[in-house]
């Protein structure tokens, strides 16, 4: 279940809130009463791969990869286009 952030536009309290994607927006602020509630967007909780199972970890970043040799003419040759 996601994670909203809410601000009252009202007296500025924040709080973050456990809601499904199909409820409805909450409007009523919980401090003071007031109509002004808002969901705001959150730059927070980026998606990060990690862990085995990707290609840039398993063909380009490791020489010692257990699950076999990099593909012919790719990340072996030194060229991978997802070489960093």
């Amino acid at each position: 279940m996601p994670t909203y952030q809410y601000r009252c536009n009202s007296c500025g309290f924040e709080t973050e809130v456990f809601q499904r994607m199909s409820d409805d927006a909450l409007t009523t602020c919980t401090e003071c009463g007031k109509e002004t509630f808002e969901r705001v967007i959150s730059a927070e909780g980026g998606f990060v791969l990690k862990g085995s199972g990707f290609y840039s970890t398993d063909y380009c970043g490791s020489k010692s990869s257990s699950k076999g040799s990099a593909p012919s003419g790719g990340c072996s040759t030194g060229s991978c286009p997802f070489a960093k």
